[in-house]
């Protein structure tokens, strides 16, 4: 067993508290909130069952970490009200807009269009 596997093996919960897998080695009934989402669930309030962790470069605490919910205890995604359709329609206008409709979601870098951004430099090619 590698020195990475065994840091990331306790399902126990001995170590972290909550059992522990290696990424990718989880137990059958246990889902990550993506996995819950592709299937149309949610954890639904429920608590964190055990963790997935593996090493990362580019944490600063040197490890990934995903959480892991039971299956059995998931509850269904609520659907979309269209009220909140509509409140998602002018959210997403409001990040495309800047003086008019910039037709793409403007860079937060910028705080608006390109084309406002840069006005100096718009010439045809």
């Amino acid at each position: 067993m590698s020195a990475a596997f065994g840091k990331c093996y306790d399902p126990s919960g001995a170590r972290y508290g909550i059992p522990t897998y290696p990424w990718r080695l989880a137990p059958e009934g246990l889902a990550t909130r993506r996995q819950l989402r592709a299937e149309g669930l949610r954890p639904g309030g429920q608590p964190i069952a055990a963790q997935l962790m593996r090493r990362s470069r580019r944490r600063k605490a040197g490890v990934s970490v995903a959480f892991l919910y039971r299956l059995d205890l998931a509850k269904p995604v609520r659907p979309m009200t269209s009220r909140k359709w509509g409140a998602l329609a002018l959210a997403m206008l409001a990040r495309r807009t800047c003086r008019l409709d910039a037709g793409y979601v403007i860079p937060p870098s910028l705080g608006m269009c390109v084309t406002c951004a840069y006005p100096n430099e718009q010439h045809a090619s």
